[in-house]
């Protein structure tokens, strides 16, 4: 599905227009870009929908923005779709939520795995209940061994809660006398994240005005450039994407050096 689409879009006028306004350097594109989608409730809201109806709409710009990032090499995707404090959200959500992720993973798996795109996940994943967690761990076996854009999905998610863990479990390496205490550095506690295989975001987009991050990836977006658009999730387009990488391109990314040194 995505090779067709990525087909069609380039023979139409909209699509034509949209990469002359935003002129994207394909030389420098983000390896990274990490999305906090947010927007779905206020999206229905103002339809007059039930919330469900504003996360069914978002699970197609999910699809449209993976194309996209498919299409310009991008290496990974970041989407944040769960976060542990959604938990507390009224169970008639959750469990709707939790239907419509078993729903779309059955859906876009063979369109995964036709497109080469792996799927890994992010988050404490055991506790979701079991008939997701199995489709959501299938697809991740499926996928595996394909070689292009990694989509990893944050799922009952939360940075504090990866930060803890890391702890812990450096913790227990040490009082093991696997590590000492001297080993301690951003390496290692690097390596203890459920991020560990994954590079840092180079590019943090988040959709529906609000200027914050929400106990999102807090270790690994030290450096990245953030993105803030009033866009809602539901109405993120390709255009919006497009522009998010451009911003990010007209950026100096100086890692702490000065104009000189990184000039």
């Amino acid at each position: 599905m995505f090779k067709g689409l990525f087909q069609t879009k380039k023979n139409t006028p909209k699509a034509e227009i949209v990469w002359d306004l935003t002129d994207i350097d394909l030389n420098n594109i983000p390896k990274h870009i990490a999305i906090i989608m947010d927007g779905n409730g206020r999206w229905a809201k103002r339809q007059g929908l039930a919330r469900m109806f504003g996360h069914r709409k978002g699970v197609e710009t999910v699809h449209n923005i993976t194309e996209v990032a498919a299409e310009l090499g991008i290496s990974y995707l970041t989407l944040y779709a769960f976060s542990t404090e959604n938990w507390n959200r009224p169970k008639d959500e959750v469990d709707a939520l939790m239907a419509l992720l078993v729903d779309t993973i059955a859906k876009e798996t063979p369109t995964l795995m036709n497109n080469n795109v792996r799927l890994q996940t992010i988050g404490d994943i055991s506790r979701l209940p079991q008939t997701t967690y199995e489709k959501f761990v299938s697809c991740i076996d499926q996928t595996s061994q394909n070689t292009g854009l990694t989509l990893v999905i944050a799922l009952s998610y939360s940075a504090r809660w990866e930060l803890i863990r890391s702890t812990q479990l450096i913790a227990e390496a040490v009082k093991e006398g696997k590590m000492l205490v001297e080993d301690i550095n951003e390496e290692s506690i690097s390596a203890h994240l459920t991020t560990a295989a994954i590079p840092d975001p180079d590019l943090l987009i988040r959709t529906s005005g609000e200027l914050r991050i929400s106990n999102f990836l807090l270790w690994q977006l030290a450096y990245a450039e953030l993105y803030f658009t009033d866009c809602l999730w539901p109405e993120f387009t390709n255009e919006e994407f497009y522009r998010a990488i451009v911003d990010y391109q007209h950026r100096e990314r100086r890692f702490g050096k000065t104009s000189e040194q990184v000039n």
